[in-house]
């Protein structure tokens, strides 16, 4: 059997040099949307905006890794059996193919896994650049003594950039240290919902900054989503109160996002397979210490026993109560929204809400289909969108344009 090590660093260079290739090939692409007239912090935004975009892709696509067996179809990080794609790791692979064919390593989930690294080091290295530029930005309004170098961007928004980049930076360390562990526990359930969170964490940091970036000019996308269709309510114009419901309902779907991904690594979606009642009742047998052990390996409970149905079952009927005092709370939400003025980004999160409902009661009674996996994921990473976006649209920003 050809031995392998859970980290090898051989294929780093090799990967680098892949994503490098990735990434030129989006900021190309990107570039060729630009106008010649724009300035540089136009162009920063639609950088921001792509790499944002890519970010929820990868979150997608780091679900469809995990519910397609994938986590660990190349078993040592960050290449694939030492090598920087799986077509130099054949023999290893058809090795662990043929030992268990069903099992976690076969030629397609290699691909898959590697495929969700690639896609991870191109947005890592696309918020490098971002980062790059806005301490070169600094750097010049520092050189330029009080004359900005760019008409559009003082040395306080350069600054704002800059810290921003720099914490995404960080962030993106922090996510790729959760991915490498994700493969050296195998699969311990904590582990891969902390990446999964620090997924959407990234995600929302990468909204933060695009919307520095672009979301303060009249003609930027994030303003006009969130623009005020009619007078505001003067009961919600208080800023500081109006950050008190969006930081509620950024509480309650974070929290209910911990439960969803708890659900999701420990595989009890299936532990209650109709709705609303779970097993024919409405209070089934659960065992809510093991079910919430938090560390422990995937299957097994902390003494080394294989964990209980009736474990999964609590975790599973527990992220069903999450979801009914989320729906409650974040329709309250929507209604302060929609009485701020901010009728469209109102209509969305109603409508997001009604995706997550929809996928949710999908994955119960139809068997945990992929597209209902999956879509409910991307819900997710959406709501955490909207609900930040909200957060950022202040009553004070865009008052004026009431």
């Amino acid at each position: 059997m050809i031995s392998h090590s859970a980290w090898d660093w051989k294929p780093l260079l090799p990967l680098m040099l892949t994503a490098l290739s990735l990434g030129a090939v989006v900021l190309a692409m990107a570039w060729l949307k630009m106008e010649s007239r724009w300035s540089l912090r136009q162009r920063l935004g639609v950088v921001s905006a792509v790499t944002l975009f890519l970010c929820f892709d990868l979150i997608l696509f780091g679900a469809y890794t995990r519910l397609s067996d994938s986590g660990l179809g190349c078993p040592d990080w960050p290449g694939c059996y030492g090598h920087g794609s799986p077509l130099g790791a054949d023999a290893a692979i058809d090795e662990a193919a043929a030992l268990m064919p069903t099992g976690p390593v076969t030629l397609k989930k290699a691909w898959i896994e590697m495929i969700h690294r690639y896609a991870a080091m191109t947005v890592g290295l696309l918020i490098l650049g971002l980062f790059v530029v806005s301490w070169w930005q600094v750097y010049r309004h520092r050189l330029a003594r009080g004359t900005p170098p760019e008409p559009d961007m003082d040395l306080n928004q350069a600054w704002s950039m800059a810290r921003w980049s720099t914490l995404t930076l960080f962030w993106v360390g922090v996510q790729g240290l959760f991915g490498a562990l994700t493969v050296s526990s195998r699969l311990y359930p904590a582990i891969v919902s902390l990446h999964l969170l620090g997924g959407m964490m990234l995600l929302t940091l990468l909204s933060i900054l695009t919307f520095k970036l672009q979301g303060a000019s009249s003609k930027g996308w994030l303003t006009r989503l969130g623009r005020i269709q009619r007078g505001p309510d003067p009961a919600v114009s208080n800023t500081r109160g109006w950050w008190g419901v969006i930081g509620l309902g950024l509480l309650l779907l974070w929290g209910q996002m911990a439960l969803g991904a708890w659900v999701s690594t420990n595989y009890a979606v299936l532990a209650c397979q109709t709705f609303p009642l779970c097993q024919g009742q409405w209070w089934p047998a659960m065992n809510f210490a093991q079910g919430f052990e938090i560390w422990r390996p995937l299957g097994l409970s902390a003494d080394g026993g294989a964990i209980d149905f009736a474990a999964l079952t609590a975790i599973h009927v527990v992220h069903r109560l999450g979801a009914a005092c989320v729906l409650l709370g974040l329709s309250w939400v929507a209604w302060q929204l929609h009485r701020q003025g901010r009728v469209t980004l109102s209509r969305a999160l109603v409508l997001l809400l009604a995706v997550q409902i929809l996928s949710g009661v999908s994955n119960v009674v139809l068997e945990w289909p992929l597209l209902a996996a999956l879509t409910h994921v991307g819900g997710a990473a959406a709501l955490v969108l909207c609900l930040t976006w909200g957060g950022l649209l202040a009553p004070r920003d865009l008052v004026s344009e009431a």
